[in-house]
């Protein structure tokens, strides 16, 4: 009977013994598996200050201040994130001229507040910050996403086909240069739990939204791959 009992523990010990080993293993490759996808994706991330805009959208940067342009660099983007103006009937030069006038307050209460793009009524785009520079947009992720303000016609926060048509289209040519996935393109919402983009919020809207964003994404992830083999 000891002896019975002896081998049933001797048993269990082993048991456990390799239960560990297993845990430790699987800890060993996921932490290997985490570098090397760490790794391929430094080695694939591009120079962000040497991305050059397509002549499709217009810049036209902001004051650097240190309530909407603090002219702080970095080198990563890994999220795409949409926003609406939350400004019914504005448009794209409105809005950029409110981020820029920005850099003129005074007082305790001032606010901070910018976007990287901004997309009109019209389907026009103007790039109010570089790439390679923080907006204040995305708190508590604005070091690692580029933001995209969305101008609507009513309180509904719904954008016009044209917004949509040229937010894909940018989305498109964003994850080719950037090498991102539609994954990487999310809401404020997804940040935070902000109700923006208002009518987005909605996962049957967005998902249909972001329908849209696959054509524009593949042609220009495949517009890449063409060119690099090119350069080979």
């Amino acid at each position: 009977m000891e002896k019975k009992k002896k081998k049933k523990n001797t048993k269990e010990k082993m048991a456990f013994v390799l239960a560990l080993d297993l845990l430790l293993l699987a800890a060993v490759l996921i932490a290997g598996g985490m570098l090397v996808f760490r790794w391929y994706r430094d080695k694939n991330r591009p120079e962000l200050s040497l991305l050059k805009a397509p002549d499709w959208y217009t810049q036209d940067f902001l004051r650097i201040n240190p309530y909407s342009r603090p002219g702080t660099k970095r080198k990563e983007i890994n999220s795409i994130v949409v926003h609406y103006v939350a400004n019914p009937g504005t448009n794209a030069a409105q809005n950029k001229a409110y981020f820029d006038n920005l850099a003129d307050q005074t007082g305790e209460n001032a606010t901070s507040a910018s976007s990287h793009y901004i997309i009109g009524m019209e389907g026009e785009i103007v790039q109010c910050i570089p790439l390679d520079e923080v907006a204040y947009a995305n708190y508590p992720r604005n070091d690692d996403t580029v933001s995209i303000e969305c101008c609507h016609p009513d309180s509904t926060g719904e954008f016009s086909e044209a917004t949509k048509a040229s937010l894909a289209k940018l989305i498109g040519w964003l994850c080719g240069e950037l090498n991102l996935t539609e994954r990487d393109v999310i809401r404020h919402y997804d940040v935070v739990g902000k109700n923006c983009p208002k009518y987005y919020v909605d996962e049957a809207n967005w998902k249909d939204l972001k329908q849209s964003f696959k054509p524009e994404i593949k042609a220009a992830r495949q517009e890449k791959k063409q060119q690099k083999e090119l350069t080979e």
